[in-house]
């Protein structure tokens, strides 16, 4: 959703596409580095010390009480307080306007003021802040919230590529996917874990009780939301010309709707997209891995591969603009 609102708000679709491959080449290629780089050096530093051999997720922190200077250590500290902010408040404001744009103007309160829906929208946002507190607390670990996260959202994610493909795709495949994921995941979690098939307590067996929960969940979502998608009816006619419309996402999965707007010229080829799928993944990879080569003193193959990651970008480009 938060790269839709970037996507929404460039000049045209190729800037936009452009946009985005450039926010994926600076989250995926330039932001990581530092963050290895200083569990490498936490490594070397702390190598004799227990206690972050103990707790290595610690280690970022003292890196920044040991060794960064008092400057430095404020301005980082200023950093991370600037970037936490914008990451609650960007979930606070998504939060709420799912709960009263999706789901309490439409079915609750169809008819109140403008003045009612602000109130019940800063309502919402405490709401929301107050349940992830509790949530946080109960976590403990940023660890244990990322897992937690990716459990909810195993098998989400083909039902919502797929909605952009298939016109069959409707709001209660999304709804059910999500529900779906959200009961496997919390029932393997905390009602089977490692102890029911079979694991013990070592990290190790964590991180595979983990990898099957995720696949066991991905599988079961995945039924569940194809079942869900045959048994409900699809939006409505309207709607979905609409959408096809503005997105012109392709005739193959969308051909009893394309034909209700024959008008719309999709110029895309589905063999020129999938190419620039992989031009984009490639330049992305060539990237991250080119400067890590650089950072550890391997100069020929690093300049190489930043040399693909631009040729794949140029290529990118190019077929953009005869598109």
């Amino acid at each position: 959703g938060y790269v839709a609102q970037r996507m929404l708000a460039a000049r045209d679709e190729r800037s936009s596409a452009l946009a985005v491959l450039l926010f994926n080449v600076l989250h995926y290629t330039v932001r990581p580095w530092p963050w290895i780089l200083t569990a490498l050096a936490s490594m070397i530093h702390f190598a004799g010390d227990a206690a972050v051999r103990a707790d290595p997720e610690s280690g970022y922190v003292r890196m920044m009480t040991d060794v960064l200077p008092p400057g430095w250590r404020g301005l980082l500290v200023t950093a991370m307080l600037a970037a936490y902010m914008s990451t609650v408040s960007t979930q606070l404001n998504w939060g709420a306007s799912y709960l009263i744009n999706d789901v309490y103007r439409p079915y609750l309160r169809p008819r109140a003021s403008d003045r009612h829906y602000v109130a019940a929208s800063r309502a919402a946002s405490i709401l929301i802040m107050l349940l992830g507190g509790l949530v946080a607390l109960r976590l403990g670990q940023v660890t244990a919230a990322l897992d937690l996260l990716l459990s909810i959202g195993a098998g989400t994610g083909l039902v919502l590529i797929l909605r952009w493909y298939w016109w069959r795709v409707n709001a209660w495949s999304e709804i059910s996917s999500m529900v779906a994921a959200a009961a496997v995941s919390m029932w393997l979690r905390y009602g089977v874990g490692p102890a029911g098939v079979g694991l013990g307590d070592s990290p190790r067996d964590a991180q595979l009780f983990f990898a099957w929960s995720m696949v066991v969940t991905t599988a079961i979502v995945t039924l569940v939301w194809l079942l869900v998608t045959w048994l409900t009816p699809p939006a409505d006619r309207e709607t979905l010309v609409a959408f096809y419309r503005r997105t012109r996402p392709g005739r193959r999965g969308w051909r009893p709707i394309a034909a209700l707007a024959p008008e719309v010229n999709v110029t895309a080829r589905p063999a020129v997209a999938l190419g620039q799928w992989a031009l984009g993944c490639a330049a992305v990879y060539a990237s991250l891995f080119g400067i890590g080569r650089l950072l550890f003193g391997a100069p020929v193959s690093g300049a190489l591969l930043l040399a693909l990651a631009l040729a794949c970008a140029w290529g990118l480009r190019a077929t953009m603009r005869e598109a």
